[in-house]
C-alpha cells in the first residue's frame, strides 16, 4: 500500500520495450529514477481534477491530491523534511481539493461511510462484482475466520497510549498488567482484537472472543480458546485484527469494502513529523496536526491534548503515526526511513501473556535484520539469468 523509493540504481524506461530491449537493459542511477518519478507526479498533478471536480459516477478516482500525497512520501523516505512540509501544507490549505479528519475514527473504515472527505486513494471493491477476502485470514477462528495467517504482536499493543496520554511504563499512567486493555487508547479496539473482545456482526448480533487459554471453558462458553499454541491454526500472538474488516460481508470469504490507501490523517501526521526535525514544532503546528488527530480517536483528557512542549516529541510523533496508521501497510517503510529496523527487527517478538499457564509473555521467532544487506532486496535471479545486465545488490 505504500510507496518505497529504491535506495539504489534501478532499470528506467519511459517507452516501451522490445523483449529484446528488455533482456538487456542496465540500471539508472537511482538520481535519475527520482527525479523522473517527481517529475511525473508533479506534471500529472496539472492534469487531473480535484475530486469535487469529479462527478458521482466517477467518485474514488486519481485525483490531484493523490499525485500530490505520493510525491510527499517520495521525499518522506529520504528524510527530505523541507519538501515533505511544504507539499503537505498545500494539501492542508486546499491547493489539490478539500480534505478533513472524518468524525468518526471507527466509522472510517465501514463501507457506509466510502469516499469520505479523508480519503484521498482508495482500492475500489463492491458486491459481488469485485471483492476481497485477505482480511478472513486475520479473524478470530470462532466469527468465520479462516486458517490464522498475519496477527498483532504485543509489541504493537504496548504501543497504544492510556486514555490520560501517558504510555504505559511512564509514571501515574494507571496501566494494569493484570487488566491491560481498559482505558487505553481507543483506536486499540477499533485496531486489534484481545482477549473478552465484544465482536459485533453487521446485524447487531455480538460474540465475546475467548483467547486466553481456559477462559472459555471457565466461562462456560460453548466455543474453544482462539489461543492453542505458536503455529496453531489461530493466532499465534493472542490477538486478532477488526480493523478493515467488512462486517456487512455476506456469509464466506468475499469483503465489499474499500480499501484506504491514502488519506487526511497521514498528511498531517507527515505535516507534524516534518516540523518537528526541522525544529519548527510549536503548539500551533500540534494543534493542527496530533490533537485533532487525538480528538477523533476520542481522547478528552487534557493531558492527552495538549501540546507536551520539552517531552520526546521524536518518540510522541513516530508512536501516534504507528497506532494511528496500524495495519494500513506503512510500519515497514517507516522503520526503514527512521533506521529503527535495524532494533526491533533484531529481537524476539511477543504475543499476549498466554505462555506458562499465563504467567509469561508468547515469546515468537527471532527476528534477523542485516543492516549491510537487508536493507534492499535481492533481485531475482530467474531475473538476472535472462539478463545479464541487471548486478545484484550487495551481500547476497
Amino acid at each position: 500500500m505504500a510507496m518505497y523509493l529504491c535506495l539504489i540504481d534501478v532499470p528506467l524506461f519511459d517507452k516501451g520495450l522490445t523483449q529484446a530491449e528488455a533482456n538487456t537493459i542496465a540500471r539508472s542511477p537511482k538520481a535519475e529514477v527520482v527525479a523522473f518519478v517527481r517529475s511525473e507526479l508533479n506534471e500529472v498533478a496539472t492534469i487531473l481534477p480535484t475530486k469535487e471536480e469529479y462527478t458521482e459516477a466517477d467518485k474514488g478516482r486519481v485525483t490531484k491530491a493523490t499525485a500530490m500525497t505520493l510525491l510527499a512520501r517520495t521525499y518522506l523516505y529520504e528524510n527530505a523534511w523541507s519538501n515533505v512540509a511544504s507539499i503537505c501544507e498545500e494539501i492542508i490549505n486546499g491547493k489539490y481539493g478539500n480534505y478533513s479528519l472524518f468524525p468518526s475514527y471507527q466509522g472510517l473504515f465501514l463501507p457506509e461511510n466510502e469516499y469520505n472527505d479523508e480519503v484521498i486513494m482508495d482500492i475500489g471493491y463492491t458486491l459481488t462484482y469485485r471483492t476481497w477476502g485477505e482480511m478472513y485470514d486475520g479473524i478470530p477462528i470462532s466469527v468465520g475466520g479462516r486458517v490464522n495467517a498475519f496477527s498483532p504482536i504485543q509489541e504493537l499493543v504496548d504501543d497504544y497510549l492510556m486514555l490520560n496520554g501517558k504510555a504505559i511504563n511512564e509514571a501515574g499512567s494507571g496501566y494494569n498488567e493484570d487488566d491491560p486493555y481498559i482505558n487505553r487508547d481507543p483506536r486499540f479496539g477499533y485496531t486489534i482484537v484481545y482477549h473478552g473482545y465484544n465482536w459485533v456482526k453487521g446485524d447487531g448480533s455480538s460474540s465475546t472472543i475467548y483467547i486466553k487459554p481456559g477462559s472459555a471453558q471457565e466461562a462456560g462458553a460453548e466455543s474453544l480458546d482462539e489461543y492453542a499454541g505458536v503455529g496453531q491454526n489461530s493466532t499465534s500472538t493472542g490477538y486478532y485484527i477488526r480493523k478493515q474488516f467488512d462486517p456487512q460481508a455476506p456469509e464466506g470469504m468475499a469483503a465489499g469494502l474499500n480499501l484506504i490507501t491514502m488519506r487526511y490523517a497521514d498528511i498531517l501526521l507527515m505535516y507534524a513529523e516534518a516540523k518537528n526535525e526541522l525544529g519548527e514544532m510549536n503548539q500551533a503546528v500540534w494543534n493542527m496536526t496530533i490533537r485533532p488527530i487525538r480528538e477523533r480517536a476520542g481522547f478528552t483528557d487534557t493531558s492527552a491534548l495538549d501540546y507536551p512542549g520539552g517531552s520526546d516529541l521524536r518518540t510522541i510523533i513516530r508512536r501516534e503515526r504507528r497506532c494511528e496508521l496500524a495495519i494500513e501497510g506503512l510500519r515497514l517503510f517507516d522503520i526503514r526511513r527512521w533506521g529503527t529496523i535495524e532494533t526491533v527487527q533484531n529481537t524476539v517478538l511477543h504475543g499476549a501473556k498466554f505462555a506458562a499457564n499465563n504467567t509469561q509473555y508468547i515469546e515468537l521467532e527471532r527476528r534477523q535484520f542485516n543492516k549491510e544487506r537487508d536493507y534492499l532486496f535481492a533481485i531475482p535471479q530467474a531475473e538476472r539469468d535472462i539478463n545479464n545486465n541487471l548486478t545484484q545488490n550487495p551481500g547476497y
